[in-house]
């Protein structure tokens, strides 16, 4: 049941951002533009993920399980410090770059042609070598 469910709801994510066209590269990178040829309506569709996200964390608060009883992990750590700051740097500007974040470029790397693919295989490759690169660092850097 949980692999049914969460097909689903991946499948559900998937259609709404090619519905709300989050999937259309021309369009994240107009409302990542503002500074030229500005597009705001991709605010709206962020705007209306906000408000169910909402509602659904204080239900989850609430519950302290998941629907098919597994525990809800604990938040984690919310501090803001360099390596969240550098991240978020890299996300944006890899995501202005290519018009793709990780979810849309999943749900169109199968139509979306040569650019969604080099940019998926980029991508995995990154999450691949960054727990690497953590283990060679020295300790100190990892603080």
């Amino acid at each position: 049941m949980r692999l049914l469910t969460s097909f689903l709801s991946g499948g559900l994510f998937g259609l709404g951002l090619l519905i709300s066209g989050m999937t259309d590269t021309a369009k994240v990178q107009g409302w990542l533009d503002l500074g030229g040829a500005w597009d705001p309506t991709l605010a709206f569709v962020l705007g209306g993920a906000i408000l169910p996200m909402v509602l659904a964390w204080r239900i989850a608060a609430r519950r302290g399980r998941a629907l098919f009883s597994d525990p809800i992990p604990a938040l984690p750590e919310q501090r803001i410090d360099a390596r969240l700051i550098g991240g978020s740097v890299l996300f944006g500007l890899g995501w202005a770059m290519a018009g793709f974040c990780p979810g849309p470029a999943l749900a169109v790397v199968g139509w979306a042609g040569l650019p969604a693919v080099v940019f998926t295989l980029a991508m995995v490759g990154g999450m691949i070598a960054w727990p690497l690169l953590q283990r060679m660092a020295p300790a100190a850097a990892r603080a």
